[in-house]
């Protein structure tokens, strides 16, 4: 009997799986950081390069000269 509690207290001394929790926490901070920058750039290319740029491709057709 002493035998599995030896074996059990050194499987529950064993922290190998440490790293995984590491793992998922790096791939989650990535993930929202990378929604966050998808979203900045959504909200910039919208409201400030689209215009300009439709604004400025027309402006070429519409040459008068």
């Amino acid at each position: 009997m002493s035998s599995k509690f030896v074996s059990t207290r050194v499987v529950l001394a064993n922290n190998r799986a440490e790293g995984f929790v590491d793992s998922g926490v790096k791939i989650l901070i990535a993930v929202v950081i990378g929604a966050l920058i998808l979203g900045g750039l959504y909200v910039l290319f919208g409201d400030t390069i689209l215009p300009t740029l439709t604004s400025k491709i027309q402006g070429l057709f519409n040459y008068a000269g």
